[in-house]
């Protein structure tokens, strides 16, 4: 493998980084993070990157100090003159924040592009943004994969019958449209309405579900609210089953109760952000391969188009 390709990774995604890494066929570069007693931290690379092709790993979800060390180690491999920098983001945080939804909000999400851009990113490499229109938030490439390469040989390998998916809110619609399109399946939609950010007040089934065993699919699981009453109200209108696959785990507050306590049979999930406790009704399903064959292909200017479900689709 070229010597010129250097993958580095924050400190809170380590763990997925070094699977990357490996995947590739590369070790991980040597990198420092220093802290100072107030809080304050400061990346050091401990090895030359000089006209190098750079990858530095690390999904931006809260605190927010996982964007400031990934900006900073942007800023390092510049100032360091680095070739070319990518920032692999397998999680994109702020993207929920992606437009003006009520008077005198911020857009977090152009923010942050704005950011990465300034810093010194040539590139963003990231999985399954909360809004596909993002990309357009910067003004350099923006690789940005699908949870569907992972997601569907998965459901394949369950051998569902009277299979139907379901979106878990009309934001959702065209992401499990393709997924139910390969599959040659029926879709529903779970139409919600919320009081507030995380408090869903109402929610109705568009469709019919009755005697399917159902596969709800969405990008982010946060408070697993809208999940498990999706779940709850699809199986009150008749479904024999339901099972739901979320990319980003972020699973905050009493998300893990929400999920042991409700009617999924299973929830599917990414290692874009690590679990913070195990859970018996959780799966957790590696992305380190599909990221190593994007980095792979993006070093040799092949196209990723291969790892789309998009281009093998079954009409």
């Amino acid at each position: 493998m070229d010597s010129s390709v250097k993958i580095f990774s924050g400190t809170k995604s380590v763990y997925l980084a070094e699977k990357i890494a490996e995947s590739y066929g590369k070790t991980l570069g040597s990198i420092n993070i220093q802290k100072f007693s107030d809080g304050e931290f400061q990346p050091v690379i401990q090895e030359s990157v000089r006209g190098a092709y750079v990858f530095l790993v690390q999904s931006t979800f809260a605190p927010a100090d996982n964007l400031m060390e990934l900006l900073l180690m942007i800023d390092a491999c510049r100032r360091a003159s680095a070739g070319y920098i990518t920032a692999v983001i397998p999680y994109f945080g702020f993207a929920r924040q992606d437009r003006k939804d009520k008077p005198r909000v911020a857009i977090g999400s152009k923010l942050v592009a704005n950011l990465l851009t300034t810093a010194g990113a040539n590139r963003v490499m990231t999985m399954d943004l909360h809004a596909p229109q993002i990309q357009a938030f910067f003004d350099i490439p923006v690789d940005h994969l699908d949870s569907s390469a992972i997601f569907i040989p998965y459901i394949e390998r369950l051998k569902i019958k009277d299979l139907t998916f379901a979106a878990p809110d009309v934001g959702s619609t065209n992401r499990v449209r393709e997924v139910a399109k390969y599959f040659g399946a029926d879709m529903v939609i779970c139409d919600k309405q919320r009081k507030r950010a995380n408090e869903i007040a109402s929610m109705t089934v568009i469709g019919d579900v009755t005697g399917r065993n159902v596969v709800l699919i969405d990008d982010i699981c946060d408070t697993a609210g809208t999940l498990c009453k999706s779940a709850a109200m699809l199986k009150e209108k008749g479904a024999l089953s339901v099972r739901a696959f979320c990319t980003h785990p972020v699973l905050s507050g009493s998300a893990y109760e929400n999920i042991e306590n409700s009617v999924l049979e299973e929830l599917v999930v990414c290692d874009t952000i690590p679990l913070k406790r195990q859970c018996d009704k959780i799966t957790v399903v590696p992305t380190a391969d599909l990221f190593a064959i994007a980095i792979r292909n993006t070093f040799e200017n092949k196209s990723i188009s291969s790892l789309f479900i998009h281009s093998n689709m079954k009409y």
